[in-house]
């Protein structure tokens, strides 16, 4: 069952892409190479994450009463898809019309509260030294409809709110070389399928919905891959992010496990975020200070860069699926270690580098 979803996204997205690159190219579209963080060689379509989209979309809508067979409810399924879709839109205006950084916040956010209605979110997270920890600890009532109470729960709320931020925008900033998001999307939906069939979470349904993103992604991933004929663009860097926050709190708030396949990302963002603070720059303003574009100045290949992070991100969410509690902070303590050697020895190489040039 879980196969056919992949392979609906996957043919969906095979069809759907060369349709979206037309119209990205016929209505320009597209990213131009800057030579400091765009270095493709030619204008690039964007608009894949509305094929991506489409393809994920078309795949829910196909199998709904499968997916709805379970835990799974109709409102979890139009609040994931309803999100997505504001993600695509906000995503097609930001790459047909440059808007500013305030403006690009309002969809995420609207995407995020959207879910948090649809009664997806996180009740409680697992202490990886035991126990829960409960967030469903004040009920606020917003207003009543026919005597149903409408609640806004706290923290979970916030919570979930700051996950789904947090995830959206650790892939909209990893955006930055062929197929990198693209092929880690594919990786953290499998990982979260193969989760959800364990005997411990045994949620098919969901299995069913990361294999049908997993496909649309995959299908994608075929013009993605370098040399790209087209990119995700804001709209699809940000919806693979999304998607994946939502549904690690359906997998019944398995979080450690995605945490586990996007560590270095998620890193690499808080180093990112805390170096412009510490510089007193934007934290919106881009830059090819990001690690996947220090690796390709450190002497590694594109496709060499995009293939250590799928490992990095395969190795660890797979390992992810066995070990439990503490064993994955531990697993997340060796992740933030090589992270910080991977760094420094980057930054020394620089700095010889720079030495070099002044002699």
């Amino acid at each position: 069952m879980s196969l056919r979803a992949f392979l609906y996204g996957l043919l969906f997205a095979a069809a759907f892409t060369p349709v979206a690159r037309f119209f990205a190219q016929r209505f320009g579209i597209v990213d131009l190479p800057d030579q400091r963080r765009k270095t493709h060689a030619r204008p690039t379509a964007l608009l894949g994450g509305a094929a991506v989209f489409g393809a994920f979309a078309l795949t829910v809508l196909l199998l709904r009463s499968e997916l709805l067979g379970g835990f799974l409810l109709q409102k979890h399924l139009l609040g994931l898809l309803a999100g997505s879709a504001v993600l695509i839109l906000g995503g097609i205006l930001d790459d047909r019309y440059r808007l500013r950084p305030a403006y690009q916040l309002a969809f995420p956010m609207l995407a995020s509260c959207i879910v948090i209605a649809s009664g997806i979110g996180a009740d409680y997270v697992t202490n990886p030294l035991g126990g829960l920890i409960r967030l469903d600890l004040w009920n606020i009532t917003l207003f009543q409809n026919n005597g149903v109470p409408y609640q806004l729960t706290l923290p979970a709320d916030l919570f979930t709110f700051a996950w789904l931020m947090g995830m959206t925008y650790t892939t909209k900033l990893l955006d930055g070389l062929d197929g990198l998001v693209t092929g880690l999307g594919v990786i953290g939906f499998a990982v979260i399928a193969l989760l959800s069939l364990t005997p411990e979470v045994g949620q098919p349904e969901l299995a069913l919905l990361s294999m049908a993103a997993a496909g649309a992604l995959g299908g994608f991933l075929v013009f993605n891959a370098r040399p790209a004929s087209i990119f995700l663009g804001e709209g699809g860097s940000t919806l693979v992010g999304f998607l994946l926050g939502s549904m690690a709190l359906l997998s019944g708030a398995k979080i450690g496990v995605t945490l586990l396949v996007l560590a270095v990302p998620i890193m690499d963002v808080a180093w990112t975020i805390g170096r412009r603070l510490v510089a007193g720059k934007s934290i919106a303003e881009g830059d090819a200070e990001h690690l996947h574009f220090r690796l390709v100045r450190g002497g590694l290949t594109s496709g060499q860069t995009v293939a250590l992070f799928w490992m990095f991100a395969a190795a660890f969410g797979g390992a992810g699926l066995f070990i439990r509690g503490r064993e994955k902070l531990l697993a997340l303590a060796i992740l933030a270690i090589l992270f910080l050697l991977i760094t420094f020895i980057l930054r020394k190489r620089a700095h010889e580098r720079q030495a070099d040039q002044r002699q």
